[in-house]
């Protein structure tokens, strides 16, 4: 094993943020300005040679870059948050893509668009007792599903990827069920699109001298476990896709299983790399594709609202009786089209400190609008 540390020289305080200056590091990285905000990772990357790479910031401001020639069988590790507030262990474990046709289980909690906000997270599912104190499963044989969109805007999106990862495995072993769709600021990021990412991730990417999407590649395991999710699945006779369906992509005829595969297909393809693909490819990651339309929710004539008897065929084709989105943030939990659409995706902060809907509960047919502290009202 070679272990690799990087740590401070010196340090200003600016909105929160950390900087290490004037640093020279025995990998051979060029030395320079680095801006971390507390605790980050870890990224473990596959490397060509059969090594695996280990980059982790921990509590005390250091880059620990470490390099195994294998990882031992029973390898686990800490998480911490960026603030040191929450943390918790992480097994790895096997992923394999998880069918897209699920069973009604006694609950469905939905949840979307967390957007690297740890304490968001962990204060909706605790207050659903979807989590314990320890951030532990403790929902059952029930199924939480998380529509798209942890990366970008916050600081704790490595952090919110391991929570999930590992709520994974947990649920499993109680015949439960967690489903992370696709949304598109996964494939933003994955695509080497960092428009809204915060400072830190770029950071620390020029840092390394990579590009960001290296840390969360093809060959890391966060970026085969990402690979591995659905962008559209079926729960009982609700159908859940990050952003929407627009009469385009009826149009097209496709299966669900052929939209999940391509997706992951193009996944860490950069937009230019997807048009070039396949002009399927170039749909799917497009204004009119499942990760971006808004028209099932906005009417503006710019978002080409999708009219009631497109809609009707939709859920027809796919033996649907809804359609739960997030993506495009409303006030509250919102319902279109007599509530044969609804939007789960608000500002999860203010909604928070609001106590108004953040999240929907769907049991015995009936479908709840939640905040933090359970169920609010009943969507009629």
């Amino acid at each position: 094993m070679v272990q690799i540390n990087m740590k401070r020289k010196s340090v200003s305080m600016l909105s929160a943020m950390i900087c290490f200056f004037l640093m020279t590091y025995s990998s051979g990285l060029s030395a320079g300005t680095f801006c971390m905000q507390y605790a980050d990772g870890p990224y473990i990357i596959y490397l060509p040679d059969g090594g695996v790479r280990v980059i982790t910031v921990n509590p005390e401001n250091e880059i620990k870059d470490t390099i195994y020639h294998s990882l031992p069988a029973d390898y686990n590790f800490n998480v911490i948050t960026h603030d040191g507030d929450y943390s918790f262990q992480v097994d790895l474990h096997p992923v394999s893509r998880s069918t897209w046709m699920h069973e009604m289980s006694g609950k469905v909690f939905v949840m979307s668009d967390p957007h690297g906000r740890m304490d968001c997270v962990v204060s909706l599912l605790q207050g659903n007792q979807i989590i314990d104190t320890d951030l532990n499963w403790m929902f059952g044989n029930n199924h939480l599903v998380v529509i798209g969109d942890i990366f970008d805007r916050g600081d704790d999106v490595t952090q919110i990827l391991w929570l999930f990862y590992k709520l994974e495995q947990e649920a499993a072993a109680c015949g439960g069920q967690v489903s992370f769709l696709t949304g598109n600021h996964e494939s933003m990021i994955l695509g080497n699109n960092m428009k809204y990412a915060t400072d830190k991730y770029s950071a620390l990417a020029k840092l390394l001298g990579v590009e960001y999407s290296y840390l969360l590649g093809e060959n890391t395991v966060l970026g085969q476990w990402l690979c591995t999710r659905n962008t559209i699945e079926k729960i009982g006779g609700d159908l859940y896709v990050h952003a929407g369906l627009s009469e385009e992509f009826y149009q097209k005829d496709l299966t669900i299983d052929e939209v999940n595969r391509e997706v992951s297909r193009g996944l860490f393809m950069s937009r230019d790399q997807r048009k070039v693909h396949s002009p399927l490819m170039d749909f799917l990651f497009g204004s009119s594709g499942p990760l971006w339309y808004r028209g099932m929710v906005r009417s503006d004539e710019k978002y080409n609202p999708l009219s009631k008897d497109v809609l009707v065929a939709i859920l027809n084709k796919y033996g649907a009786s809804r359609i739960i989105v997030g993506h495009t943030i409303f006030e509250d939990i919102s319902s279109f089209y007599n509530g044969k659409v609804i939007d789960v995706n608000v500002n999860n902060q203010k909604n928070r400190d609001n106590a108004s809907g953040r999240g929907l509960l769907i049991e015995d047919g009936k479908y709840y609008i939640v905040g933090d502290k359970g169920i609010i009202r009943e969507i009629k």
